[in-house]
């Protein structure tokens, strides 16, 4: 171990010695919230008084997921009243299907952006996984479909891990180091795939990973498992909370949350179990969706539940507070950019899945920027420390809606990035609009 290298621990825990500012204080206890909240947060004990208190925060221009969530109830009314088929079925598990990489890529930027960074070579880095793991489940290799996935997100995880060290312990911009980044891994593809190169899947369990779906009855099994966890989570840290005499959230506003989970989750599955197919029957929750699922359930419990996440919202939020309260900035960061790689590497192979092949075609500079698109348009900030995995899925639904419902209207891509853009531009101003109402209250 390099000398000026801490051990993972000791990066995390502050050191008594230093004076401890308020921010980092509070994030090093188990039940404070996160330094995105601020000194805005107010306690509530009642349905009521958080209803109030919400409201206040929209008026002072801390709208949270309400701006992403009107947007897609109007992209869902306006499209379909263009075109029937846009809320049917089979178009709306396509549409979930087509955004999960985007979601996937956007829960990987997110890592960067709540440090106020970001990477731009997510989209190549998915290339590479892409490639990894189709070659060693070749022919050729014959490795087992699970080990060349392990493999790939290894190889993905320690290529953002580097990528990190570069940023931290040389100084660099995170801009100019991923940049590299982006045309290096591209280099690489091309070195591999050849000008023009095609490496097809071999492996059926690898291709099903984004086209095949598990049976109906399967799909009841595993949401209402899904919705049995989060109530047990979500009780048990209440439960605590109030055993503690720590600050809770209101019993009714408890339970309205799992009963939206469980209202989700039966919709999900009502709709997934309607046959979509023409000549075959199609039915269930597709694969690719519970992988989703998984990563986001996974991504969230990591920001919002251990000391590594909360010291992550404290770095965004104020890095030089953090750092003076003993938090190891760079280990901090090159941790996040590993794990904004790995995950982009299981984007990547989930990318390949659906193709059933890696080419020289994907376009990396693409597929990144749609991911920090995806993740601005749900809500996480530009300007670090404020975000969630939640605002990766709402804003690649979002993405992936706008591009779907363009193409069921046959819309040219050259107006879908028009308005892709557009949209981007709205959520960075409503972002830049309600942080400098902030700043000068």
């Amino acid at each position: 171990m390099a000398p000026n290298m801490q051990p993972y621990e000791s990066a995390l825990d502050t050191n008594e010695n230093q004076p401890k500012d308020d921010i980092v204080a509070k994030v090093a206890e188990d039940d404070a919230l996160p330094a995105a909240a601020g000194a805005n947060y107010v306690e509530v004990n009642t349905l009521s008084e958080y209803i109030s208190s919400s409201i206040s925060k929209v008026k002072n221009g801390d709208s949270g997921i309400l701006p992403v969530l009107v947007g897609l109830i109007i992209i869902a009314i306006i499209f379909q009243s263009l075109n029937s088929n846009f809320l049917s079925a089979g178009n709306l598990v396509n549409l979930l299907s087509q955004g999960a990489v985007y979601i996937m890529l956007a829960l990987g930027e997110i890592y960067a952006l709540l440090l106020g960074e970001i990477d731009l070579s997510i989209g190549y880095v998915a290339g590479v996984a892409g490639i990894i793991t189709a070659q060693l489940a070749s022919a050729q290799h014959n490795w087992p479909w699970w080990a060349a996935i392990i493999v790939a997100l290894l190889v993905a995880g320690a290529i953002g891990a580097i990528q990190g060290t570069i940023i931290t312990r040389v100084g660099l911009p995170s801009f100019v180091v991923t940049l590299a980044g982006l045309l290096g891994w591209q280099g690489v593809m091309l070195l591999i795939l050849g000008n023009g190169g095609t490496l097809p899947i071999s492996s059926n369990v690898l291709n099903d990973l984004a086209n095949a779906s598990i049976t109906p009855t399967a799909g009841w099994i595993v949401i209402i498992a899904l919705v049995a966890v989060y109530a047990a989570i979500t009780l048990a840290r209440e439960f605590r909370q109030r055993k503690n005499s720590l600050h809770h959230t209101p019993a009714s506003l408890v339970y309205f949350k799992i009963a939206g989970a469980a209202i989700a989750g039966v919709v999900l599955v009502l709709i997934s179990n309607a046959n979509r197919g023409v000549l075959v029957p199609i039915e269930g929750l597709p694969w690719v969706v519970l992988i989703v699922i998984a990563f986001v359930a996974a991504w969230s419990l990591l920001l919002g539940r251990t000391k590594y996440g909360r010291y992550v919202y404290a770095v965004g939020g104020n890095g030089e507070a953090a750092r003076r309260g003993g938090v190891n900035l760079a280990v901090i960061k090159t941790i996040a950019f590993a794990l904004a790689s790995f995950t982009a590497g299981a984007a990547g192979i989930l990318y390949a899945s659906r193709l059933r092949s890696v080419s020289t075609s994907l376009d990396g500079g693409t597929l990144v920027l749609y991911a920090v698109a995806a993740a601005v348009i749900g809500g996480t900030s530009l300007f670090g420390g404020k975000g969630k995995p939640i605002h990766a899925v709402l804003g690649g639904i979002v993405i992936a809606g706008i591009d779907n419902g363009m193409g069921l209207l046959g819309i040219s891509a050259a107006l879908r990035l028009i308005v892709t853009g557009l949209v981007l531009l709205a959520a960075v101003v409503i972002d830049a609009l309600a942080r400098r109402g902030k700043t000068t209250r």
